[in-house]
């Protein structure tokens, strides 16, 4: 087994090689995996920097010129699409001081200009001009050597229409871990994966850690609890597990058949799919920070960042296989519907997960026991999350 890292004390470091250990099937991650400001921390190297994480989605940044700031775990990061077309992420910090160079998404020019001392670079990361660095009216100096001042750039991929970032910079290459999920989705590989638009993204707030939205996400065992309507139609019984499959875990429901409008009808579907498809949607969490949906007529990513311990952003974009579809005029009260349908859904687990959370705060509780059957995607990532830990 893996030695813990340095920073985790020897009691919390045991609790996680037991959630590691394969043969405790009900095993689940320790309180001070949601609470404790030591474990954020050494989760921040181990998780967050550690691999290839989501940050964002192409839709955030669809146009050249266009700036998306993305803060995950404590880490301000940006994206930017550049004059040639290409999505960019950097670390959100003038080289000068350290400043966060962008606050709010917005679209520039052909640079980003920081509001400090107005230090320039351009969208491929480039410093560009540095005013009065040699004195007023003196823009250049020896000792600042512009070549070496440029953003510092991620290693970053897009795929289905997610973009992810490893800060480590060391990590296998994206489509090597995205591979077992891509052999799932065959029938998907080179198909459009257009964003949404305005009518097609929002956010929630959750008073959460962000691994109780990964978990709540993983498993259907709550859908007769907490979403009553959606269990009316696509029940507990007619969803099967996807798990064992290295780095994702989740659902298949057996029973997709979208009505949108008051007579039944819904969204063009994706041709070619063959009849697997037909009927239903795969729901995968796919670690540590994306919780995905996809069916044969649209895609949603989620895309969980952190803000502290116990705050989570959930960050939703739906999307589509054909433009018209994803922005067009014509298609917009369907989509619209849609996104109504999602947010409704994905309102009803706050309280779940936020409650999940304050329970987590009593001596009484240590972590809980997982169920064998109906929670084996669960303790897939609480496993999964022990050995990333213990391996950092």
């Amino acid at each position: 087994m893996a030695s813990a890292h340095p920073a985790l004390p020897e009691p919390l470091a045991g609790d996680l090689r037991r959630v590691a250990d394969p043969r405790n099937i009900t095993a689940a991650l320790p309180n001070a995996a949601y609470l404790d400001p030591l474990y954020e921390a050494a989760e921040r190297r181990a998780v967050w920097q550690g691999g290839w994480i989501a940050v964002g989605f192409e839709g955030d940044a669809p146009r050249p010129g266009a700036l998306y700031p993305a803060d995950i775990a404590g880490l301000p990061l940006l994206l930017a699409r550049g004059r040639d077309g290409a999505l960019r992420v950097f670390h959100n910090i003038c080289r000068h001081r350290g400043l966060k160079l962008v606050d709010r998404p917005t679209r520039t020019g052909s640079v980003i200009r920081c509001p400090y001392h107005a230090w320039c670079y351009r969208l491929d990361g480039r410093l560009d001009r540095t005013p009065h660095v040699g004195g007023v009216g003196v823009d250049s100096h020896e000792a600042v050597r512009p070549g070496d001042l440029g953003l510092v750039e991620i290693r970053s991929a897009s795929r289905f229409g997610v973009v992810f970032a490893d800060l480590s910079g060391a990590a296998p290459e994206i489509d090597d871990v995205l591979a077992p999920l891509a052999a799932r989705w065959t029938v998907f590989g080179g198909r459009p994966f257009h964003a949404g638009g305005g009518d097609s993204a929002f956010e929630i707030e959750v008073a959460c850690n962000w691994k109780l939205a990964v978990e709540n996400y993983l498993e259907s065992y709550h859908l007769p609890s907490v979403h009553p309507g959606l269990n009316s139609y696509s029940r507990i019984e007619d969803h099967e597990p996807i798990v064992g499959e290295p780095g994702h875990a989740g659902q298949v429901s057996l029973v997709y058949a979208p009505a949108l409008d008051l007579a039944g009808g819904g969204l063009p579907r994706l041709e070619g799919l063959g009849p697997w498809w037909d009927t239903r949607a795969e729901y995968v969490a796919v670690y540590p920070n994306l919780l995905y949906g996809l069916h044969a007529d649209h895609w949603y990513g989620i895309v969980l960042a952190p803000q502290d311990g116990g705050t989570t952003v959930e960050r939703v974009r739906i999307g589509y296989f054909d433009a018209e579809t994803a922005t067009g005029a014509r298609r917009a009260p369907l989509r619209q519907a849609n996104t109504r349908l999602w947010r409704e859904v994905f309102a009803e687990d706050v309280e779940p997960v936020e409650r999940m959370q304050a329970g987590r705060r009593s001596p009484a509780f240590d972590g809980g026991v997982l169920t064998p059957v109906l929670e084996t995607t669960t303790r897939d990532f609480h496993r999964w999350t022990a050995e990333r830990m213990l391996s950092a």
